[in-house]
């Protein structure tokens, strides 16, 4: 028996003239065009051909995924494996219109808008309230410090507790926090970061570090602050000589520079101690590889690797839209890595992925850019689903926050998404002032009154005639020489074991508690520690 779509007044036609299995005459109808109710009191108008097959696909869908849902199990074994996947800025808008772009990339595509990215397919999802203690609308390094302590602290603080002031070096010393990273490194656990922002960034830097300055990346931002000599380690520093459980396992990503002294390589490098703390990470250990291109990080051997480091940047890693495939590697690709190096670990590992590039491109409102980073992160989401058992591997897929990115107007259904908004029959929708816009606009940035969106005479010029390019702003309403973050809930997508806690409206903090309690970490922290001091 084929279902049908519910036509709702004749459904509810069937209920009133006291039949139930009239009703449910209603959803087992044939394929004509009209079907009999059973009690012969009215008809049931079946919309025919291509509507009604559309319908049923509707319909039958809706039926397949409640089915799936009804036959959920809770996982409430311990995740061996914990990864945290940030989209950096991955607002929900950002998350609706990277999957159009995705969707409308594939050859069988309706017009992209029914396209599910990797996550989206997760069980279990919930929204994070992501507020810092001190700001509404948030930054990074707060909010990635509630995911990895359990604790929210204000702007601009990295594992440091809310009682300190940003920029106070003194106090920050009493008020440090522990991470999620810090924990799986006790319990005996491998841990990783891979980020397409600098690893020293707000972001990554959250899991292994303590400061109450993100800016703090390397010694001459303590220096510029006044701060030096107080007893506070710059970021890069902290990265290189953390030992927790015997250091990082696995550190990807962009930022060489403020790793090396500004004298070396031609000025290269934001150090001011004269250090180089590459070549001081390589000593520590026979077994460390660096690595500083895509080429190299693809021919590493895994079995003689014991750790691995690979900085493919000067600054962030290229957007991926503009990223030269010789030179740096896909999100994916260092996420395959990372896990190569990781899972060599019989107790289990941590890993961090962060897609940072998408926050970058939308403070510049270019849209096109941050869906192109979205679909990256993506793709890296499919790589750790591949490569990872679902029994014994939480993975959670959030943002830390949002941006102040729309998605508007009136567009036919498949219509480009980073295009300008056109009706059903291609033809330009005009604002009030005789000119088009995009379906994607911003809030503010810095798009607002630069020469692509007005003339001199501060008129609204029509952009982007002849098209949009990847890289193209798109148009703003608030001037501001950057665009903000936004301070709306962002969602929260897991899967695995303890992923059934993720659900309803969440503080930010609740990942870590999440995580923890998935992954059982404190109580393994604990027994490592003990472990280790044993000296079995």
């Amino acid at each position: 028996m084929k279902t049908h779509y519910l036509l709702r007044t004749s459904w509810q036609r069937a209920l009133l003239a006291g039949s139930v299995a009239s009703a449910l005459a209603v959803t087992g109808c044939n394929d004509s065009d009209q079907a009999d109710v059973s009690d012969g009191s009215d008809t049931v108008d079946v919309v025919p051909s291509v509507g009604a097959a559309n319908a049923n696909k509707w319909y039958d869908e809706g039926e397949k995924l409640l089915a799936q849902n009804i036959d959920l199990v809770d996982k409430t074994q311990t995740a061996k494996n914990i990864v945290l996947i940030v989209g950096d800025g991955m607002g929900i808008s950002t998350l609706t219109a990277g999957r159009i772009l995705v969707g409308q990339q594939q050859t069988d595509s309706e017009g992209g808008e029914e396209y599910a990215l990797s996550f989206e397919r997760f069980p279990h999802v919930a929204l994070s309230k992501t507020y810092n203690t001190d700001s509404q609308t948030p930054d990074s390094a707060g909010t990635m410090t509630a995911m990895m302590t359990g604790v929210k602290t204000f702007r601009g603080g990295i594992n440091i507790g809310s009682s300190v002031n940003y920029g106070d070096c003194t106090a920050s010393q009493q008020d440090e926090l522990v991470s999620a990273l810090d924990l799986a490194k006790m319990a005996g656990m491998s841990a990783g970061i891979v980020a397409t922002a600098r690893v020293t960034h707000a972001t990554p830097a959250a899991t292994y570090a303590r400061t109450p300055a993100r800016g703090w990346e390397a010694d001459y931002y303590i220096k510029r602050d006044a701060q030096d000599g107080l007893g506070c380690t710059d970021i890069a520093d902290q990265l290189v000589n953390y030992d927790v459980g015997g250091g990082l396992d696995v550190v990807l990503g962009g930022g060489r520079r403020n790793f090396l002294d500004y004298t070396q390589s031609e000025g290269y490098g934001y150090r001011d101690d004269g250090r180089n703390l590459i070549t001081e990470w390589q000593a520590k250990d026979a077994g460390n590889v660096y690595v500083e291109d895509r080429q190299a990080l693809a021919g590493i051997d895994v079995n003689d690797t014991g750790r691995l480091m690979g900085l493919f940047s000067r600054s962030h890693m290229s957007y991926e839209a503009q990223r030269d495939t010789n030179e740096e590697p896909s999100l994916a690709e260092m996420t395959e890595s990372a896990l190569n190096v990781l899972s060599k670990n019989e107790k289990g590992f941590f890993l961090m992925i962060e897609a940072g590039r998408i926050d970058h491109a939308h403070h510049g409102t270019k849209a096109g850019l941050a869906l192109h980073d979205t679909q990256a992160l993506h793709q890296a989401v499919e790589r750790v689903v591949e490569m990872t058992n679902p029994e014994e591997t939480l993975i959670i897929v959030t943002a830390d926050h949002s941006h102040v990115m729309t998605m508007g107007g009136y567009a036919e259904r498949g219509n480009d998404i980073l295009g300008l908004v056109r009706n059903s029959g291609g033809e330009l929708q005009l604002a009030l002032d005789g000119k088009p816009y995009t379906t994607l606009l911003y809030g503010n940035g810095p798009s607002a009154r630069d020469n692509q969106s007005y003339d001199a005479n501060g008129d609204r010029v029509a952009l982007y005639d002849e098209g949009l390019m990847v890289d193209s702003k798109n148009q703003a309403l608030v001037p501001l020489s950057s665009e903000t973050h936004a301070g709306e809930d962002v969602a929260i997508y897991a899967t695995g074991p303890g992923a059934h806690f993720v659900r309803g409206t969440l503080e930010q903090n609740m990942i870590f508690h999440i995580m923890n309690q998935a992954g059982d970490l404190i109580n393994r922290a604990e027994e490592g520690v003990a472990e280790a001091g044993s000296g079995s």
